[in-house]
């Protein structure tokens, strides 16, 4: 409780004082401008950051589309390479070569979805953020 009153006496006996200056007004308005100014920036970061997850997926889907198009036209029994070897890894690569192509597009077509989506949660964080500290 001595704490406590002890406190409030500090308090009590300060006097501030404010001056009606217009430096006070000047330092104010240069700081909050600063602020708008970093907001501005962040808005078109984030804008900027939203434009090119969205080429991204675009350019993403389409390639995957005509990657997969294509293996999917093409005949099934040619593999996709010829590999002149008699036996082992590589002759059973070559001919499985075509489900290991539509295996490994899938994988990253894949990868690249949940990259984009990580992306898209990240910005929605970050907007959620800026909305807090306005």
């Amino acid at each position: 409780m001595k704490k406590d009153k002890v406190i409030e006496d500090l308090f009590l006996a300060q006097k501030p004082h404010f001056d009606d200056n217009a430096e006070f007004m000047a330092k104010l308005t240069k700081r909050l401008e600063a602020v708008e100014y970093v907001k501005q920036y962040q808005e078109r970061t984030l804008r900027r950051y939203r434009i090119v997850m969205v080429a991204a997926f675009v350019v993403g889907i389409i390639c995957g589309g005509i990657s997969i198009v294509w293996l999917q036209s093409s005949p099934i029994t040619p593999s996709l390479f010829d590999i002149q070897a008699p036996t082992g890894f590589l002759l059973w690569f070559a001919r499985n070569s075509r489900v290991l192509a539509s295996v490994c597009l899938s994988a990253l077509m894949i990868f690249c979805t949940i990259a984009f989506v990580h992306n898209i949660l990240d910005i929605m964080d970050m907007r959620a953020r800026m909305r807090r500290m306005a």
